[in-house]
């Protein structure tokens, strides 16, 4: 076992939740010898990289939850980190809004949810109070959020990145893991080598479940697809604009955010993707295909929302379905206002039976952590699951 290659702690994964862990264990840990592990080139180029921005204030979750507790502590510690750092966003609100009656009863129990979460200052508004804050949008009633706000994750992932490797820790990119190995040190096989370390964090986003192993839970990956408003469309957007979500799902719909930048987003959708890292329509990974569809979990959930299933993806192959999403909120949107186009995927962890798992999910094997699961809002709470990863560490020593 060469010197060179042993580490006291080794992070899988370099989007924000792994740059997070690793933060927390430098700053707990001064001095001792830190590794992480990317395939990519770089930090924070899939999920981190391809998401909305969005700064999240945990309304949606259940109260008590792993998602609402981080939720809500990982929006204080980002803004902080935020600050202390220069690092640029706007908390502009938002409406989560109501266009038909049959969505008021879930919007009033959206709002009680969000009391039990803390947020003291979100209101009820009725549709007059609702075209003060946005003129434009068409909705008999909304909850205002004020927390939401907007930042660039990608320039979170750079700055903790700069901080990391000021403070010693050392970076392998273009580094594929092949296995990992608990014991004492753990085993970390990959295409550079093989690495050892005291204590692994697991935090590889689409492909945390592969690293885990087992047949106990999958990640299905979910495209989400971005559209672009063209102007006089986009002024008409003030803040954040959010359907009222269908509590099924984890998915919260089609909204409308407008970012540091000025400009105004559509989406996403949420359709099957073909592939882990399958981000265009027609991108196609066989053998990962292959693998979800031969997946229990997954022929139970095709099975028991095969209409929703197919509407999103109509939605995703014609245009005017998308727009009419956001019609919803602009009446006489047309289709030529939606312009540009980008992707993320969802690492969605579903269950054998069909279950699509809406918590943070942990799992530890002897001195391996696994986030198996941390879909958003993990970008605001990335800190405090961090944080909490760390805390379990420590009280393992």
């Amino acid at each position: 076992m060469s010197g060179k290659n042993r580490y006291d702690f080794a992070v899988a994964g370099t989007g924000i939740v792994g740059l997070a862990t690793a933060f927390y264990l430098q700053k707990r840990f001064p001095g001792s010898r830190l590794l992480l592990l990317e395939k990519e080139a770089g930090v924070a180029r899939h999920q981190t990289g391809r998401n909305s921005g969005v700064i999240h204030s945990g309304i949606y979750y259940k109260p008590g939850s792993f998602k609402a507790k981080n939720c809500v502590e990982g929006y204080r510690l980002l803004l902080d980190f935020l600050k202390e750092n220069d690092i640029p966003y706007h908390l502009s609100g938002k409406l989560i809004v109501a266009t038909e009656e049959s969505e008021t009863a879930e919007l009033k129990r959206l709002y009680e949810n969000g009391l039990k979460n803390g947020l003291r200052r979100i209101a009820l508004l009725d549709a007059k109070e609702m075209r003060e804050l946005e003129p434009d949008i068409r909705g008999i009633a909304a909850i205002h959020v004020p927390y939401t706000g907007v930042t660039d994750y990608r320039a979170v992932s750079r700055k903790l990145q700069g901080i990391l490797e000021k403070g010693g820790a050392e970076f392998a990119f273009k580094t594929r893991i092949h296995r990992i190995m608990p014991g004492q040190p753990v085993e970390i096989h990959t295409s550079q080598g093989t690495y050892f370390a005291d204590k692994v964090i697991v935090a590889a986003g689409l492909y945390s479940d592969k690293l885990y192993g087992g047949d106990e839970f999958r990640i299905i990956p979910f495209r989400g697809e971005y559209y672009y408003l063209r102007p006089p469309w986009a002024d008409k957007v003030r803040t954040m604009v959010y359907p009222v979500p269908d509590p099924r799902f984890p998915f919260l719909g089609i909204h409308l955010t407008r970012h540091i930048d000025g400009s105004v987003s559509a989406g996403p959708s949420a359709v099957l993707a073909w592939g882990r890292e399958a981000y265009g329509c027609f991108d196609l990974h066989p053998g990962e295909l292959l693998e979800t569809l031969r997946y229990p979990g997954f022929r139970q959930l095709a099975r028991k929302y095969a209409k929703t299933g197919l509407q999103e993806m109509l939605r995703s192959w014609f245009k005017p379905l998308f727009a009419r999403s956001v019609r919803k909120f602009l009446p006489d949107f047309p289709v030529r206002a939606l312009y540009g186009y980008h992707s993320g995927i969802r690492a969605q962890l579903v269950d054998r039976s069909g279950r699509l798992v809406d918590d943070f999910v942990m799992r530890k094997r002897e001195n391996v952590t696994y986030i198996l699961n941390a879909p958003s809002p993990a970008a605001t709470a990335s800190l405090a699951i961090g944080k909490q990863v760390v805390e379990g560490v420590v009280s393992e020593m």
